[in-house]
């Protein structure tokens, strides 16, 4: 039998950290997360997949309380922390948290803004809670990584409705009890497997998080009782998914350090155990532009063969998860842009037929950010490429001002009119808002 009292204490560390207790580099790394939250939101608002769930949610949703990033449409506050999850998720361009491979982000910070819409929140509480959300969806997955993740669960969706939960709830004030039990109805509703991944069902998880983690908090805050050991009880999470956690990444430091300072931020839209690949690729290719490519061998961590070792692949979506295509599509188009991972890219003859002369091999000594890659070209001669630490990595991070610019980019591409500055400055100053609701205003049309 797993310790008692796992999930008390835990509630207990939700509830007594204030706003004073967090140090300023979390503070502003917190608001780097919303810059490219909306970036990556927007880049996905119009994608096919999320027009056929907005059409289908938009049948059921009878109330008008929140607001779609990117559209005019208006849904029910769960609703819309469902579609703006997603839209974050669909491009796979959302941010990471290397040890865990959880995209944080998105699922907590799309339930905190529904929220923020149904009452006031200021924006020192917003950024708070999505540093608590953050934290906890984090240490949770830490307890099981990386078994929980290799046994095929989308760990950002079965750790990330433990992210909105606590968000919410640090939101409505929840007292220790009732933050119990709003991580106990979120157990119930933790799901997602990455046998979605390369499809659009691997955002529906994503947004399945943000909307129950949501109601999570809202059903406790009236008395919708759980367990009172919903993550280490007989029956509870770790125990019914087989896993044995180390408890003590649950607690052990608790306001020392904080997590969200291990997020990565992507410069492509793709798998980020990919991302290394990639910045050989593109910098080998800037130096030889016309050199003809007879044969390339990637080497890197196992996961990236077990995510990413795609070869044969037909759609877009897919081709986010293929490190074949990736490189393929870099060495042919110079670049690996949104535009790289789209059907019509994955069609493209030059792309097809460089796509089958990529060769995956693992090796154990790589850490996740890391890849070495051999490019044989026509005159016989072979490249060899190393990138110890991918670009952004949280130990080779994106600038603010690339991330402003990946917000920028985004907008351009969603509305060449809107102007994006304002949204840009309302973020970096949000911690002066009484009241956040307005930011979402931003980010819609006009």
């Amino acid at each position: 039998m797993l310790d008692k009292g796992v999930t008390e204490s835990l509630a207990q560390n939700i509830v007594a950290t204030q706003w004073h207790d967090v140090p300023p580099q979390a503070r502003h790394q917190a608001k780097r997360s919303l810059i490219n939250f909306f970036a990556v939101t927007l880049a996905g608002c119009r994608s096919s997949p999320i027009e056929i769930a907005l059409g289908l949610l938009g049948q059921f949703s009878g109330s008008r309380q929140a607001s779609v990033i990117g559209r005019r449409e208006r849904l029910d506050a769960a609703s819309a922390a469902f579609i703006n999850a997603a839209c974050a998720n669909v491009d796979d361009f959302c941010d990471t948290h290397l040890a865990t491979v959880i995209h944080p982000t998105a699922p907590v910070a799309a339930a905190l803004l529904a929220f923020a819409e149904l009452r006031p929140v200021s924006g020192a509480d917003l950024l708070l809670a999505l540093i608590l959300g953050n934290e906890v969806q984090a240490r949770i997955g830490l307890a099981i990584s990386p078994s929980h993740y290799n046994r095929g669960w989308h760990i950002t969706s079965t750790c990330g409705v433990f992210g909105a939960a606590v968000g919410c709830g640090k939101l409505a004030l929840l007292s220790e009890r009732q933050m119990v039990w709003a991580l106990g109805i979120a157990t119930t509703q933790s799901a997602g497997l990455c046998e979605c991944l390369g499809t659009p069902a691997k955002s529906v998880s994503v947004g399945n998080a943000a909307r129950n983690g949501l109601l999570s908090t809202l059903l406790a805050e009236k008395g919708f009782d759980g367990p009172a050991e919903p993550l280490a009880g007989v029956q509870g999470f770790y125990h019914a998914l087989a896993e044995k956690p180390d408890l003590s990444r649950l607690a052990d430091g608790w306001g020392e350090s904080w997590e969200i300072m291990a997020t990565s931020y992507k410069p492509y839209p793709c798998g980020f155990v990919i991302h290394p690949v990639l910045d050989c690729v593109l910098d080998w290719r800037r130096e030889n532009p016309k050199a003809g490519v007879t044969h390339v061998v990637v080497r890197g961590n196992p996961l990236l063969s077990l995510r990413a070792d795609r070869p044969k692949i037909s759609t877009g979506r897919e081709s986010q998860v293929s490190v074949q295509h990736a490189v393929a599509a870099a060495l042919v188009c110079g670049k690996a842009g949104l535009e790289q991972f789209t059907d019509s890219c994955v069609r493209e003859p030059e792309v097809l037929k460089l796509r089958s002369k990529v060769e995956v091999l693992r090796d154990e000594n790589f850490s996740t950010i890391a890849a070495a890659v051999e490019i044989t070209t026509a005159d016989g001669r072979t490249h060899k490429l190393t990138q110890t630490a991918a670009r952004g990595s949280d130990v080779n991070p994106l600038s603010d001002r690339e991330l402003e610019d990946k917000l920028r980019a985004a907008a351009a591409a969603w509305n060449s009119r809107y102007d994006v500055a304002p949204l840009i400055d309302a973020i970096w100053g949000i911690e002066e808002r009484s009241d956040v609701s307005g930011l979402l205003s931003l980010a819609v049309p006009a």
